[in-house]
């Protein structure tokens, strides 16, 4: 390395892993990425796949590590505690948890839970992305989409509370796994200008309880009217969006000035969906530069603490 590593932090998820060699001022110096998630790691080793990725760039031992993520569920590498809503994410890295090992230090940051007894709900590895508006004042609703979207009400840095949505999730199984996959085979993918997506959009949010019969005359449409699949699937994803947003809207009322926290392809879909809601004054974050962020944050905060950070 040309640079001293001061740390590592890693975002490692159910399907994917990634690590980047930070800077004491939180520049990238090296980065890995692999599709070695949970399911991967278990079967190798979690220790093994981390120190074969800090090897490849030939950082040495004694490095620190702040990690975020599934790898800290149940089913990871250790479990990270839930803390209970309501939250102030100035204090995560206060409560990390210490994965043993003879290398290096390692910390996973901690989910967050709801218990609410009629919204239970949960959250691991969002809350590091939320980490990039903790200096916000006052009110402020994000959404965080991805396989398990979240809409989190945050108030003065503080997660009050929050909402997942599977709209990702039931994308993918709609599409590979129902009657529906037919239709939808050989679909290029979705682009956010399509004419199909935003009636989609619309549609969901006009109608939500009739999802269901939206849903089914894809396939309708598609054995009377052969309508192409790649028109099917930008319908399909504008459904389900706006599905998500009208649930969104629901919970949280006026959606105006939420915070966009995505990457591609996610974000500009959910750009083009929030113009079609009629939502104003939105506000766009880059997830992947949040979560790196909100790592080098945590690890900063953590390993200034025990020393650890020259």
């Amino acid at each position: 390395m040309m640079e001293p590593v001061s740390h590592i932090v890693v975002d490692w998820g159910t399907s994917s892993f990634r690590l980047w060699a930070l800077d004491r001022a939180g520049q990238v110096l090296a980065e890995r990425r692999s599709t070695q998630g949970l399911a991967a790691s278990a079967t190798d080793g979690f220790e093994v796949v981390l120190e074969t990725h800090i090897a490849a760039l030939g950082i040495g031992e004694d490095v620190p590590v702040m990690m975020c993520g599934m790898v800290g569920s149940r089913s990871g590498w250790i479990e990270a505690a839930y803390l209970a809503a309501p939250v102030p994410l100035a204090g995560l890295a206060a409560q990390t948890t210490l994965v043993p090992s003879t290398r290096r230090p390692i910390h996973v940051l901690p989910g967050i839970a709801q218990n609410d007894p009629h919204h239970f709900d949960v959250m691991r590895g969002e809350e590091t992305q939320l980490l990039a508006l903790t200096t916000r004042e006052g009110a402020c609703l994000a959404c965080l989409p991805g396989t398990h979207s979240k809409w989190v009400r945050l108030e003065d840095g503080t997660i009050e509370g929050f909402a997942s949505f599977m709209t990702g999730e039931l994308f993918q199984l709609i599409r590979e796994a129902s009657v529906l996959a037919p239709a939808l085979s050989g679909a290029a993918p979705v682009e956010p200008a399509s004419p199909a997506f935003a009636e989609g959009v619309a549609e969901a949010l006009a109608a939500p309880e009739s999802i269901g019969n939206a849903l089914f005359a894809l396939r309708a449409s598609w054995l009377l009217a052969a309508t192409p699949a790649t028109s099917a699937l930008a319908r399909l994803s504008g459904l389900l969006i706006g599905l998500e947003l009208a649930g969104a809207r629901q919970r949280f009322g006026n959606l105006d000035g939420v915070s966009l926290i995505a990457s591609a392809p996610a974000a500009p879909l959910y750009r083009q969906a929030f113009a079609v809601a009629g939502l104003a004054d939105i506000r766009a974050f880059d997830a992947e530069s949040c979560v790196r962020e909100g790592l080098h944050a945590a690890a900063l905060a953590t390993f200034q603490l025990e020393g650890a950070v020259s």
